[in-house]
Order: C-alpha cells, then structure tokens, then sequence
C-alpha cells in the first residue's frame, strides 16, 4: 500500500466503510450469533447516510455497482496475498538466481562429459547407449531436486509481484471510477479512460527554446522544473556539455534513452514526477554526482545505476521501492548521502556495508526487518535515521558499535528491546532518539535521562559481563586441572595395584614357574 494514505483519500474512506457498500450484494440471512453483540442497525444506517454525504454520487446504482466490484477485487487481492505469506527480500531472489544459473552450468557439463566420454571396447554400442542416457537422466533429476527449493523462492516473489500489480490496478481503479463520476463521466463503464491522457500534447515552447539556446550557447545549465513537462524530447541528449538538469516537479512518466547523451552531466534532478521506472542507460552518465529521484512512482531501481560510481547524493525517497539493487554498495563506493525513506523496503543489502564514504543514510517509514550483520563497517556514517519501521525492526547487530562517527540516531516507532551490547562504543552519539519502543535494555529511566546516562548504563552493563565471562574462564580453567589430577591418581593407582598383583602372585607361584634371574634382581 502506499505508505501516504492521503494519495488515496477516496480509497480509504471508501475501505472503511466497506460493509455498507457491499453489504447489499448478499441476500443471505444468517442467524445471530450469541458470542456476539447484536448489530446497531441505527449505527449501520448513520454510517451509510455519511458515506452518501461524503461521496454524494453514490446514489447512481451503475456507480455503486461498479465501486462495488472494484472493492470486491480490491479485498480478494489483499486476502490472496495475506495467504501467500511473506515476499522475500530482494537479496535472497538474486541468490536464488545465481544458483539456478551454478547448478545449470555444472549440469552442462555434466551431460557434455557424459557424451564425450568413449566407449569401453568390451561393451556393447546398445548397452553403452542405454547407460549414457541412463546416467544423463540421473544427472537431470539431481539438478532438479537442488533446483527446486530456489525456484519456489522466485516463484514466490513473481506470485507477490503479480498480485500486488493487481491490488494497486484495482485500488486506482476504484478511485478512478469515483473521480470520473464527479467530473461529470461515465464512472461505470469498464473502459472509462482519461481522454486526455492519449492526446498528444505539444512541445513546451519554453524547451524548444532553451534547445535552441543550449545549442547556440553551449549552456550548461537547465531549470525546467514546474513546467508541466510531459515528456522530454530526444534532442535534449544531444546537449554534451549540459552539467546540471532540472526537470523536478512536472508530469513525466518516462526519461528518454537519449539522456545517456549526456557526458558531462553531473546533477539530475527528477522529483515531483510520474516515474514508474528509470532506463537502465543511466549507468552510462559515469560523471554524474547528484540524483534526486524522489517523490515518484518508482518501484525499483535499475541495477545499471551501480555504474554510475561518481554519485555522492542519491535521493530516492517517496517512492514504492521495495528493495535496493543487491550490488549497489560494491559499486558506489563514493556515495556520501543516501534518501530511501517513505517506500517499502524489507531490508537493506549485504553491500550497503561497503558503501565507506557514507556520511547520512536515512531509511525511515519503510518496512526494515534489520540491518546486515557486517554494517559496523560504515565507520564514517554520522546520521542514522531508522525510525518508522514499526513492527518489522525488533534488534540491532552487535557490530552496531563499530559505526565509531556516529553523532545522530533515531530509533523511534520501532519495536526495539534492547540496544546491543556494543552501543557503549558510540563515544561521538550526541543525538538519541528511542521514543515509541519496548525498550527493556536500558530502562526507560536511563534513557529519559538522555544520551550520556545510555552510553554510561550500557558501558557498566559491558563491564559486568566481561567481569562475569572472566569468572567462568577462571573456573573453567581450574576444573580441567583438577579433573587430570584425580584421572592421573586413578591411573596412577590402577598401574601400581597392578604391578603389585603381579608381584604378588609371582612371587606365590609354585617353585617351578620362578624365574632364577627375576629372584636375583627381587
């Protein structure tokens, strides 16, 4: 869903109020049941007159029908993915993938050396025929038994994909058919479509302008911004030495492949827009430093942008990410600022943790189940920003610590217990904010006494157990001692009782079983 609720005001109210709409569909009378309380009628008739208050065109029966089938699909869809389960995270898809593509390669080779290899003399074409193919179709089950766990993660991830594209396509349309309807439309109509959306709409005078000007003047820079820009004709990628690009609060909805024209460009700026995706040529603007991509429609990232290794800003906030491209840390080494909040990201990948440039990352209001274990490696981060992931963040790596910069944290809105045990080390933290947790470790009257009385509790807490852990060594390190004393004993023991046995009955033997040597030396 999107994570501002006010981009679908129609939708939630319309959501809310769902018995009332769908509720006439039903004929079917059902007996009370005596575990619960009886329905208000009076209440159910207050709700349906404020609803028809509120969206006045609900008296239209064809209107009605039609939001009522759209709130139908709407609720089916959620009920579909609720029992699909949780989607896996981004990372784990791609390593299912690679793999896929490993077992496939060795399974290549496999039937290639099953084919070349010759043919003992002494058996039979026929027979050698049989147990190749015999051999080939073992190896082809083993492949597809290894297969099989990684393929029904990316099937699972595709089945979230597919039914999440449809609850959005029906959540707009339910908005659409409503809006329609109050612009005077036919808002029943299957088809109903925006008519304006498929004119065609003229080139802005103002950019033909500029094009001209830019190639007059060999400009270098452009502010488009607010210009209700549709779209970008091709001709702007012939601009060579433009360096900074404005095109932040239009209309568009896609960026030209041409862009990728544009050598020197070192700061796009592209939010406020309708962006469902980016193209992939953006990797090729290798100069590029600053990209502010926020505010759009995006749904994920290309993978390419980890090719533009010269970014030291990204922003790619208020969008519907749900993951990051899992090499984007390997690549942009160089990043100093990262913006993903407001999306609906599930986790952050493993090469985040390379990104050691990295001054500010701010990934509040997302859906965060933790951070990757190796993330201490961030050791010039200054401002951490992870509040707003509710329910999803529950705990912090224990190389938190190592985040040794650090000056500005804020946990709130989540559902962290305790800090771990390394939060001591965080000598530079001057800003904390834990508001809104079930913090048990420290106590909330440490942590209303503000950042010092946390790291100060947390530094006596790590004192203890290192006081603790050296106890058990030490008895850890005399109870071995003691055990090989007491075995060492017993053998001891055993070995003298021994020899005396036999002494003993040598020397109880009769006369002819002695020896006259042994006599000597007893």
């Amino acid at each position: 869903m999107d994570p501002n609720p006010k981009s679908f005001p129609i939708l939630s109210y319309v959501m809310s109020r769902l018995p009332s709409i769908v509720g006439r569909r039903s004929q079917i009378t059902l007996e009370p049941d005596i575990e619960q309380p009886p329905v208000d009628d009076s209440r159910r008739h207050s709700d349906a007159v404020e609803l028809v208050d509120r969206m006045p065109h609900l008296n239209n029966p064809e209107l009605l029908a039609a939001m009522a089938a759209a709130v139908s699909d709407v609720a089916k869809t959620r009920s579909v993915l609720q029992t699909l389960g949780e989607r896996p995270d981004h990372e784990a898809v791609d390593d299912a993938r690679a793999r896929i593509a490993e077992i496939e390669a060795i399974l290549a080779r496999e039937l290639e050396e099953i084919v070349r290899a010759p043919r003992p003399d002494e058996v039979d074409r026929l027979q050698w025929r049989a147990e190749q193919a015999e051999r080939e179709k073992e190896c082809r089950a083993r492949a597809e038994r290894e297969r099989r766990a990684y393929k029904a993660v990316i099937q699972l991830d595709e089945m979230h994909d597919a039914y999440e594209n449809l609850l959005k396509e029906a959540e707009e349309r339910l908005v659409k058919i409503y809006r329609l309807a109050e612009a005077g439309g036919d808002g029943g109509g299957e088809g109903s479509r925006d008519p304006a959306g498929q004119e065609d709409v003229p080139v802005n005078e103002e950019v033909i302008r500029i094009l001209q000007e830019a190639s007059e003047k060999c400009l270098e820079r452009v502010d488009l911004s607010a210009r209700q820009l549709r779209y970008l004709p091709e001709a702007f990628g012939k601009l060579r030495g433009l360096v900074s690009l404005n095109l932040s609060s239009n209309q568009l909805e896609i960026i030209p492949d041409a862009i990728a024209g544009l050598d020197c460009l070192e700061e796009l700026r592209l939010s406020s827009n309708v962006l469902v995706s980016l193209p992939d040529c953006i990797g090729l603007l290798s100069n590029l430093k600053i990209l502010d991509v926020s505010g759009n429609k995006l749904k994920a990232l290309p993978d390419s942008i980890s090719r533009c290794r010269s970014l030291v800003e990204l922003d790619a906030s208020y969008n519907e990410l749900t993951y990051l491209p899992t090499n984007i840390g390997y690549e942009l080494v160089n990043l100093e600022k990262l913006w993903i909040h407001l999306n609906k990201i599930r986790s952050l990948p493993t090469s985040v943790c390379e990104m050691k440039s990295l001054h500010l990352l701010d990934a509040h209001f997302n859906e965060l189940r933790g951070l990757p274990y190796a993330i201490g490696k961030l050791t010039n981060l200054e401002t951490l920003n992870l509040s707003s992931n509710f329910s999803d963040l529950q705990e912090l790596p224990p190389t938190f610590g190592d985040l040794i910069n650090l000056r500005e944290l804020d946990l709130s809105n989540n559902q962290i217990h305790a800090l771990p045990d390394s939060f001591f080390r965080l000598d530079k933290l001057t800003k904390l904010n834990l508001d809104q947790n079930p913090v048990v470790i420290p106590p909330v009257d440490i942590v209303n006494k503000g950042v010092e009385a946390v790291k100060e509790y947390m530094a006596k807490r790590w004192a203890d157990i290192l006081l603790e852990e050296e106890k058990k060594k030490k008895s850890q390190e005399n109870a071995p001692q003691a055990g090989w004393l007491t075995r060492s004993t017993s053998w001891l023991s055993s070995v003298v009782s021994g020899v005396s046995g036999s002494v003993a009955d040598y020397l109880g033997t009769k006369e002819k079983n002695r020896d006259p040597l042994l006599d000597q030396q007893l």
